[in-house]
């Protein structure tokens, strides 16, 4: 992972935190469980890091409710 794409993980972590009103540790968790992290933001970090916060924070949200890492 470079820094960049480690940049941009740790950004949606904490983002996501807010939102999901969660402790970022539990994010990272389900992330982890829903592969997201190696299998969508770091092999998609050239597309993702370009699109709003807000946008990527949905995206992200949808992605874990389809892998059923928070509910629907």
């Amino acid at each position: 992972m470079t820094k960049d794409e480690l940049e941009l993980t740790t950004f949606c972590i904490s983002h996501l935190s807010e939102i999901l009103k969660m402790p970022q540790g539990e994010v990272y968790r389900r992330l982890q469980k829903a592969d997201l992290i190696y299998g969508y933001i770091v092999p998609c970090y050239d597309v993702l890091h370009t699109f709003s916060a807000q946008y990527l924070m949905d995206d992200l949200i949808t992605l874990m409710k389809k892998k059923g890492v928070i509910e629907a």
